[in-house]
């Protein structure tokens, strides 16, 4: 049984910072892709970056240059620093696990933390 938790998130003034960990369960983290979605009301889910097994990284323009996705495979932990938030940057957000590689029908999903960008 797969388990991802996310932790991290939480209220933050624009422009501010945070950074939110996934913590998986079992040895299938460090063979596997990884990557950070966000959900917000109204709007279509996201894939806002994601992390092959060997540090290979990519992002989605609307976070690139401000976000960074990491992965310590001792620790089954993947990272997402969140840097210079913007007002369009609120939502639920989940990390996944990518069997497959890549985001397929067969990922594995946390049940997300919300990320609150207001003044």
């Amino acid at each position: 049984q797969v388990q991802l938790v996310e932790s991290g998130g939480g209220l933050v003034q624009p422009g501010g910072s945070l950074t939110l960990s996934c913590a998986a369960s079992g040895s299938i983290f460090s063979m596997n892709a990884m990557g950070w979605y966000r959900q917000a009301p109204g709007k279509q889910r996201e894939l806002v970056a994601g992390i092959t097994r060997g540090g290979d990284t990519n992002y989605a323009d609307s976070v690139k240059g401000r976000f960074t996705i990491s992965r310590a495979n001792a620790k089954n932990t993947v990272y997402l620093q969140m840097n210079r938030l913007k007002p369009d940057d609120p939502a639920v957000y989940h990390c996944a696990i990518f069997p497959r590689g890549s985001p397929s029908p067969d990922d594995y999903w946390g049940p997300g933390t919300q990320v609150t960008v207001s003044s």
